[in-house]
């Protein structure tokens, strides 16, 4: 796979995988949606799903990381860190991509959701439990970008970490496709398949973004683009889920290592 391969292929992976992985979200959420109020199942699956779509489309270009923490994984198992900043740089901007679409895609909803005084004159907004402790949040971060529950620092690291070694070994211990180009066909549908489990058994604290890129990029969207009524973007959250899953990713390699190489 060239360097030029491979940067395309992650940007277009990545930003279908937060099209979708977003859009599912922003159909839940958001007033005016006629998926509103499908709850926590539809997102998971929607997630899943989209992860499955994105690798379908670009495994045989670039691989199909479309996460930095598959990468470290996948960097620390084999020793070759030469293309690891092409993979971060086409992930990044493939996920700012994605959250942008999701924008153009609902543009009508963001408006009237934003605009609605039951949802902007509410208490409690989405994603915040513990009012006296946490930033002023606006009920639409949600669809771009992770946030716990419960803000208790040690314990949202831990569930990212957690998460993303599942992802990651799961990932690795596939292996790659015979032309050596990414998951084949069945891994494809298996990683999706493991998304799935865990945001239904993993995510209800933080919400498993157990991807770097596919939070801080729509972030980084968030605090950009021009949302009436938006709140902040949680700038004080915003390492755990980058940190997090880098780490579970490298642990992730280190088991592969031990146990299966």
């Amino acid at each position: 796979m060239s360097s030029s391969d491979i940067f395309i292929g992650e940007i277009i992976g990545t930003a279908v995988l937060i099209l979708l992985g977003g859009g599912v979200v922003a159909a839940v959420v958001l007033k005016r949606s006629k998926a509103q109020n499908a709850g926590w199942l539809a997102i998971t699956f929607g997630w899943g799903f989209a992860v499955m779509t994105a690798v379908y489309m670009t495994g045989t270009l670039s691989g199909a990381h479309l996460n930095p923490a598959v990468t470290v994984g996948i960097a620390l198992k084999d020793g070759d860190w030469s293309n690891v900043p092409v993979y971060f740089a086409g992930q990044m901007l493939g996920a700012m991509l994605g959250a942008a679409l999701v924008w153009v895609a609902y543009y009508g909803q963001f408006h009237a959701h934003l605009t609605d005084q039951e949802i902007i004159s509410s208490p409690h907004e989405e994603g915040m439990v513990d009012q006296k402790s946490a930033p002023k949040a606006g009920p639409v971060l949600g669809v771009f970008s992770t946030g716990p529950e419960i803000r208790n620092v040690w314990q949202n690291l831990a569930t990212e970490i957690i998460g993303t070694v599942v992802l990651v070994l799961a990932v690795l211990t596939q292996g790659l496709n015979d032309s050596g180009k990414g998951l084949g066909v069945i891994g494809a549908l298996i990683t999706a398949f493991v998304v799935v489990s865990i945001g239904l058994s993993l995510g209800g604290p933080t919400g498993y973004a157990i991807n770097p890129a596919r939070d801080l990029g729509p972030r980084i969207v968030h605090a950009l683009l021009p949302l009436p009524n938006k709140g902040g973007s949680d700038w004080g959250y915003a390492w755990i889920p980058v940190v997090g899953p880098l780490v579970g990713g490298a642990i992730a390699a280190g088991i592969y290592n031990i146990a299966f190489a």
